[in-house]
């Protein structure tokens, strides 16, 4: 019995019979495959043929097997199709196969990973600048207007002169590493939020009330950012803190009174030092300019007192020397300046010896003009 001669037990070849195609699908002669005289099947017919083996196939020539083989099929299509995603700009697409990290895809556009469970893909918008509230939550209403709600475990600190401070914060904050993001950390949010309030509690514990509640918000933020920063990047976070913003910075409504009375007393010290300050900066440089006055005329006395006792001194030296040259006439003009000095301002008598031995009767004429005067009137 030859191949085509076997009885039918019910079952066939799917496929039916290669040589049985009724003559359809033959190839122009010449073009047989490297078989002589055997032409290829026609596809139509074995697809027409292999259903209807395939109904023959079933139990009680079941009429519904294409539907369920075109069902199967179109599972298989769509659970292949499940792997087909698409990158946005900003977006990382991080694929994990069998949990583990496989690949990232930076660039935009579509890309493809096997289906669950075999490889699973995170798309990580990396350029959105996300927000967290520290202190205080935002409640949004129908209309657009929101609240804040105060948190008083996250806004009340401890400063460093034993103060309490209300304080909000806002964190800004990118991804930098998907893959660390995704597999460093676990709860990435919570994690952020746990280390920005060890750092804000950090800073504040090192500073004065005054300072944060007035002048120094900015330069506390700034410290809180660098701390939040180094202890994100020792976990491997893949976390970028681009800005911290203290949007309130109060005191406390408990001790609201006694802090102003505080503060009151502190400017009242402060404008009597003030006072104080500027009294010194004008009694000061007057007490200066009157020492240096007095420093120079001292000076000034000295060097007057130095020159003429060198005068004094130059002049001795000079008589002495003219003395030493000649000493009768030096005497006799000593003696000379001498009485002039004495008797320059003297009522004087002087007789000559020339005049003779006698002595002649004096009559002060001039002490007598005034008494006759007197005597006349």
């Amino acid at each position: 019995m030859g191949r085509d001669d076997k009885p039918d037990n019910g079952k066939q070849n799917p496929w039916g019979s290669p040589g049985n195609n009724n003559g359809r699908g033959r190839r122009p002669s010449g073009s047989n495959g490297g078989h002589s005289g055997q032409q290829p099947p026609d596809l139509d017919e074995m697809l027409k043929q292999a259903q209807e083996n395939f109904r023959n196939v079933m139990p009680g020539n079941f009429k519904g097997a294409p539907l369920i083989f075109i069902a199967i099929i179109g599972v298989a299509l769509l659970w292949l199709s499940s792997g087909i995603y698409f990158v946005q700009p900003g977006e990382y697409s991080v694929v994990q196969r069998f949990g583990a990290w496989s690949r990232t895809q930076t660039e935009p556009g579509p890309g493809y990973h096997w289906p669950s469970p075999l490889e699973t893909a995170s798309i990580i918008n990396v350029e959105e600048i996300r927000r967290m509230n520290i202190g205080f939550v935002e409640a949004y209403s129908r209309n657009g207007s929101s609240a804040r709600r105060d948190i008083s475990e996250e806004s009340l600190m401890l400063t460093s002169d034993r103060n309490i401070v209300d304080l909000d914060l806002v964190i800004q904050w990118n991804i930098k590493s998907a893959e660390d993001y995704l597999f460093e950390i676990r709860d990435q949010e919570n994690t952020i939020k746990k280390v920005a309030e060890s750092a804000i509690r950090e800073v504040v514990g090192q500073t004065d009330m005054f300072p944060i509640i007035t002048t120094s918000r900015a330069a506390v933020a700034d410290a809180a950012k660098k701390i939040i920063q180094d202890n994100l990047d020792q976990y491997k976070s893949g976390v970028n803190i681009t800005q911290v913003l203290i949007e309130r910075a109060e005191v406390h409504p408990d001790v609201q009174a006694a802090f102003q009375d505080v503060q009151s007393a502190k400017q009242d010290a402060e404008d009597v030092q003030n006072r104080a300050n500027a009294y010194r900066e004008d009694i000061l440089p007057r007490a200066r300019g009157q020492a240096i006055q007095m420093t120079q005329e001292a000076e000034g006395y000295k060097q007057s007192v130095i020159a003429r006792a060198n005068g004094d001194a130059d002049r001795f030296n000079a008589v002495l020397e003219a003395y030493q040259s000649g000493k009768d006439v030096t005497k006799e003009r000593i003696y000379i300046e001498t009485m002039e000095n004495i008797l320059k301002n003297a009522n004087k008598i002087i007789l000559d010896d020339k005049a003779g031995t006698g002595v002649v009767p004096y009559l002060p004429l001039n002490e007598m003009k005034p008494a006759s005067g007197k005597s006349s009137n």
